[in-house]
């Protein structure tokens, strides 16, 4: 079985894999319309994560792990209380497209995708809007800011061809809202 993440489990999947792969999925958007009062936020301050909205001309970069034997039932166990019971995440079969050149057939990928209809989501907001809920949510994960982060560094090293308006419009939101969580490699040479 191949499982999708285009969210935290780009970096923290948390369930053991045999392989994995970059690539993207199309006729999807990655969107920060997730609510989440779990992992990145709380019941008073719900942070922010991604889930997918269907958009035909789209695609979604990130990772696909193959697991196999014993690592099936116990990565899908693990899934669907993180993904599912915890986070409102539905699951769907996509059509998986490696970087790699040489790969000639997608591979038929499980993904989680929260939908309208579960009682976490949150629907659009201006980038202002999501990064200044980012900045104030934490949960047993971690800060929402790490979880944007790491995603951003995510796509910006593993994917430099990918474009995601949406995931880079919220970290220059973030930015404006917080400048001293950055620096440049210019602006430490100086200190």
């Amino acid at each position: 079985v191949w499982i999708f993440g285009y969210g935290s489990l780009v970096w923290r999947p948390g369930f053991e894999f045999t392989s994995r792969k970059v690539g993207f999925i199309r006729g999807y958007s990655r969107r920060f319309w997730q609510g989440d009062t779990f992992h990145r936020g709380s019941e008073k301050m719900p942070g922010r994560v991604v889930t997918l909205m269907e958009d035909c001309g789209a695609c979604t970069w990130g990772v696909a792990y193959e697991v196999r034997g014993e690592q099936v039932a116990a990565s899908l166990q693990y899934l669907n209380v993180r993904e599912a019971v915890l986070g409102g995440y539905d699951t769907k079969f996509v059509e998986f497209y490696p970087q790699e050149e040489d790969a000639e057939e997608p591979i038929l990928a499980l993904v989680y995708i929260a939908t309208p209809q579960n009682p976490s989501y949150l629907g659009p907001a201006s980038e202002e809007d999501i990064a200044a809920q980012i900045i104030v949510s934490s949960g047993c994960a971690g800060h929402n800011i790490e979880y944007l982060l790491r995603l951003a560094d995510f796509m910006r090293y593993f994917c430099p061809q990918a474009e995601d308006k949406h995931l880079f419009s919220i970290e220059e939101a973030l930015t404006s809202i917080l400048p001293c969580l950055y620096y440049t490699e210019e602006s430490l040479e100086e200190t």
